[in-house]
């Protein structure tokens, strides 16, 4: 394809993704998070001081407030620019961490890297660089990398992980044959620490284990329950509409795959993300395993609107997260993690 034929199908597909994840319904037809089969025993006698609880925690080498992260969404088309910015608004006020959308675009056309520049509204925050693994196997290498970290001076790179989408896409890059060994050389000539992450799937424990194997600092699972990128791609295509809508209920749901990723790499920083909605999804996130959660679609739309809403939006989640371990009497993240009080039934 030539080079500015692609320049338009990536911005088209940019805007179609934002178009249809703001508009359309795209979750998962009869499958959740699992977060809702687990659920805390209530202490009436915490022996905490809600004004005390700490929710701090260190990222990437810098301090975060709130143990979360605004999951990668946009980038590339100038509607994601306010986004982005709003985001990254947010994120600076909360001393939170903040990832932007795959930076493939920005290296295929280097006019919209404005797109993804945060890093003067956002100047003390973790922030993560974003592109698609399977891009290394696809002419991009350790320099496209270090193109994307430079681009938006990022103290990580996330290499995401999305073999169903792109099977589903037409024209997908469906070529995952090798791959490990180059986010491998990746992880070993990158200076930054590199994160992979799943867009909506989950990530296995015998993924897990590989990944911790080849020098990656941590994982996001992005398990099943929030947006379902079949349904996502269904909306897109006309020919494979049926075969995308067959994927569904497709994927380790998010609480399940947070136990699959402790297992298989259990000295890696694990990020819980996949359908992640209050502050309560957060702490029982932690509990079964992650050091941190992500959000994505419901700071989407706050950020569609203001910088305000998605701090509002925040706050609430922030606010909900120390209550909860109020009343389990978790003064700080550790004992979060550790909790003997939470409980799980029935399974995923």
């Amino acid at each position: 394809m030539h080079v500015s034929s692609t320049r338009r199908a990536n911005s088209q597909r940019k805007k179609e993704h934002l178009d249809i994840v703001l508009s359309k319904s795209v979750v998962f037809d009869g499958l959740s998070t699992g977060l809702e089969n687990c659920w805390f025993v209530h202490q009436a006698l915490p022996e905490i001081d809600l004004a005390e609880i700490d929710l701090s925690m260190s990222l990437t080498g810098k301090v975060l407030k709130a143990p979360l992260l605004i999951s990668s969404m946009v980038g590339g088309i100038e509607a994601a620019r306010p986004i982005n910015q709003r985001l990254a608004e947010a994120a600076q006020t909360l001393g939170i961490a903040m990832g932007v959308g795959s930076q493939r675009c920005a290296i295929d056309d280097p006019r919209v890297a404005v797109t993804y520049q945060v890093r003067n509204i956002a100047p003390d925050i973790p922030l993560f660089a974003n592109l698609g693994a399977v891009q290394l196997n696809y002419l991009y290498g350790v320099d496209e990398c270090k193109r994307v970290v430079d681009m938006i001076e990022a103290d990580a790179l996330v290499l995401h992980l999305n073999p169903l989408q792109e099977a589903l896409q037409e024209g997908g890059n469906t070529n995952f044959s090798g791959l490990l060994a180059n986010i491998e050389k990746v992880c070993r000539e990158i200076t930054v620490p590199v994160f992979v992450k799943e867009v909506g799937y989950g990530i296995s424990e015998n993924v897990a284990c590989k990944l911790a194997g080849i020098g990656v600092a941590g994982i996001d699972v992005t398990g099943a329950g929030g947006t379902s990128w079949s349904e996502v791609e269904r909306h897109r295509t006309g020919s494979r509409a049926n075969i995308a809508s067959s994927f569904a209920s497709w994927g380790i749901p998010t609480a399940e795959s947070v136990q699959m990723g402790r297992r298989g790499a259990p000295l890696l920083t694990l990020i819980a993300s996949g359908g992640i909605r209050n502050g309560i999804d957060v702490a029982k996130s932690i509990a079964l395993g992650a050091d941190m959660a992500g959000m994505a679609a419901p700071l989407l739309k706050a950020a569609s609107l203001s910088a305000k809403a998605v701090m509002t939006a925040l706050e609430e989640i922030i606010e909900t997260l120390r209550i909860c371990m109020f009343c389990i009497g978790a003064a700080n993240l550790g004992e979060l993690k550790n909790s003997p009080f939470l409980k799980k039934e029935g399974r995923w």
